[in-house]
């Protein structure tokens, strides 16, 4: 594919990337599966939402689906009115069926629930939509892409990751302005050229060995990137009007479907000929004259890999370093969204589904799935009780009862625990207070609680239960005493004692240690360094125990071994940080925080 010169500004070459990315998917949205396309309404997302619609060829049409869609919806089923007024169970398609042969345009991404990103991704695996519900069984073919237009903010709004792992493009249009958009480099014509074309281009297999490599170098660790960064280098030959897949169209490929997913740097030539010096012309000629010797298509191979991991390295994220650092503490994290524990409840909450049963102890019946139980049966109750029938009376029985699950998020209560002990201790309580105030103006309308403990002298003392409230909490924290000496042991005891009583309140407790892991005082009161950083890791070992997740800031301005054993003792996340401050403080517990969902 014929690119024109990249743009001088950063939005315009964020423009010439969602051009090409869009003319790609639009040659083949099955194969390439589909976008992401991150940003807000406005005239850019218009503009782009626009030629995707011009360029599709005549009968792919796009289908809006909002992300609040239930599964019946997607998939198709029973056809409520339609059965109730002809007696006999109807069915009717879904919009994953009615969209085959077209694109899926998924609005508010962020907010699709995993039920939903699961049906979706089924679908496109299967490139079918089989419906087994209301006692019918449905199959359509279905083959389509996907359009999901992401409008998250922060690092906890992102669309469900069963989805996006499918999606060959991710682009974004938050640095693009009016005047960094161009015009489309193709028109509906080439597009519909490529398409005819796409079947007859063949792909040579040291093309693939080298997209695969490239994959592994920079830690993609799934297939189905490898498959994807295929389909785009196809879709950019065809459009070319090029009949096999060559250099350019697969270093289009590596480097829109692999720079997103690297999770390391590519090793560059020059680092390996550090580590492996060059040979001697002895040694070469001997290495020529032997069988070991690499073939032509082996080099053709390495060279070809050389030439796409520098292209990826090109386009690889400035912030890559940065995620891969913040993505240490997320094995914790089960799912996408904002902080707090799920839990089913059966009164309030968002909708999570249903089950069978009476609507007692506050459960509310859902009329509509209980019709949708009970329609199938009308005809075969009307034969067997025929003296129930009345027209327009509908006979429901108790196994056609169908009660709402909710879903409520708990709320989350961060206990910070801080070393109020020797000469740091009032710079360490003043960042903590700052911190506290930054996160209860930050978690009022979750009502997330902060609560603060501090340990000196020989005891740790509870300075502010647990609140949402921010005028109680800068008076109570007001002019906090420092100094002494450092009874590490009983801060994390005090700190263990007040998450369980968090917990049994049905809420998720985060401890956040705020100090050197230094001890000085046992658990009884008594001096001796040696006995009472014994009794810290024996009480942070309670802490993991129990299960209370955790974040350890090391303030010491030389960050020691000390400190980490006793993180790992607690099973927390370990974050250096000689220079505290009250906004780095609130960032990593809101990271930790939003990890907890």
């Amino acid at each position: 594919m014929n690119q024109p010169d990249a743009l001088q500004t950063p939005g315009g070459r964020d423009w010439q990337d969602a051009m090409t990315a869009l003319a790609l998917f639009a040659v083949d949205p099955v194969g390439t599966v589909g976008i992401r396309v991150r940003g807000h309404a406005g005239p850019v997302r218009s503009r782009w939402l626009e030629i995707l619609s011009a360029l599709l060829p005549a009968g792919q049409s796009v289908r809006k689906v909002p992300a609040n869609i239930d599964a019946a919806g997607l998939l198709g089923g029973l056809d409520l009115t339609a059965t109730l007024a002809s007696g006999k169970p109807t069915a009717r398609r879904g919009i994953l069926a009615e969209t085959d042969g077209g694109v899926l345009l998924i609005t508010m991404a962020e907010r699709l629930g995993s039920e939903q990103a699961a049906l979706i991704s089924s679908a496109l695996d299967e490139r079918a939509v089989t419906v087994e519900r209301d006692g019918m069984r449905l199959q359509d073919i279905s083959r389509f892409g996907v359009v999901a237009l992401d409008e998250g903010i922060g690092e906890d709004e992102r669309p469900p990751k069963a989805l996006m792992e499918r999606l060959a493009f991710d682009i974004d249009l938050t640095r693009i302005r009016l005047g960094d958009m161009t015009a489309p480099p193709v028109s509906a014509s080439d597009i519909a050229r490529a398409q005819a074309q796409l079947n007859a281009v063949t792909v040579d297999p040291s093309v693939i060995t080298a997209l695969c490599e490239t994959a592994a170098a920079l830690g993609v660790g799934s297939v189905r990137a490898d498959l994807l960064a295929l389909a785009v280098a196809r879709a950019a030959s065809a459009l070319d009007g090029r009949d096999t897949v060559d250099e350019a169209d697969a270093s289009i490929g590596a480097r829109l479907v692999f720079a997103q997913r690297a999770t390391q740097f590519p090793t560059s030539p020059t680092e390996s000929e550090a580590r492996d010096p060059a040979p001697s012309p002895e040694t070469s000629r001997a290495e020529s004259n032997s069988d070991n010797a690499p073939s032509d298509d082996e080099r053709a191979t390495e060279d070809l890999g050389e030439i796409l991991r520098a292209a990826v390295a090109v386009a690889l994220p400035a912030d890559l370093l940065a995620r891969l650092m913040s993505a240490k503490g997320a094995n914790r994290s089960k799912s996408e969204g904002k902080a707090g524990v799920q839990k089913h409840s059966g009164t309030r909450g968002r909708t999570s589904g249903l089950r069978q049963g009476l609507p007692k102890a506050g459960a509310r019946l859902n009329l509509v799935e209980t019709l949708r139980a009970a329609a199938p049966w009308q005809m075969i109750r009307a034969l067997e009780q025929p003296k129930e029938r009345v027209a327009g009376r509908i006979l429901i029985r108790a196994s056609d009862l169908r009660v709402s699950r909710f879903k409520s998020r708990t709320r989350t209560a961060i206990v910070f625990v801080v070393d109020a002990s020797g000469s740091q201790a009032l710079h360490r309580l003043a960042e903590t207070k700052g911190a506290v105030e930054l996160l209860l103006a930050d978690c009022y309308v979750r009502r997330d609680q902060v609560a603060v403990i501090a340990f000196r002298g020989v005891a740790a003392d509870l300075i502010l239960a647990p609140t949402h409230s921010l005028t109680r909490a800068k008076r109570t924290l007001a002019g906090l005493p420092g100094g002494g000496a450092t009874p590490l042991a009983s801060g994390i005891d005090a700190a263990c004692a007040l998450a369980a009583k968090i917990r049994r309140g049905g809420e998720t407790a985060l401890v956040v240690l705020l100090t050197d892991g230094q001890a000085n005082i046992r658990r009884d009161g008594q001096s001796g360094r040696v006995e009472a950083q014994a009794d810290a890791l024996a009480a942070a070992k309670q802490v993991r125990a129990a299960g209370y997740p955790s974040v350890l800031i090391d303030t010491a301005m030389r960050p020691a071994q000390r400190a980490r054993d006793l993180a790992a003792a607690m099973g927390a996340d370990y974050v250096p940080l000689p220079q505290a401050n009250a906004g780095a403080v609130s960032t990593i517990v809101k990271h930790a925080a939003a990890a907890l969902s």
